[in-house]
């Protein structure tokens, strides 16, 4: 059983077919990427300072994806 490992985002107007496999799925790279280094450092960080540990852990989901995801248009 072959399974998909791919993100996809159907839906949008950036290409002609508007479906997107590429960007989503290399935005969930980046984003994983990036949460394995922010997700600790900000759990340190909650320890003194709240709500700029939240802000940190939660950097790769509000940020990173979204314009790697926008980045590319595939």
């Amino acid at each position: 059983m072959m399974r998909n490992f791919g993100c996809v985002q159907c839906g949008t107007r950036s290409n002609p077919c508007r479906c997107k496999v590429v960007g989503p799925t290399l935005g969930l790279v980046a984003a994983a990427a990036a949460a394995v280094v922010e997700w600790p450092v900000g759990a340190v960080v909650y320890i003194f300072r709240h709500m700029k540990g939240r802000r940190i852990m939660g950097h790769p989901a509000r940020v990173v994806y979204p314009s790697v995801s926008r980045a590319i248009p595939i």
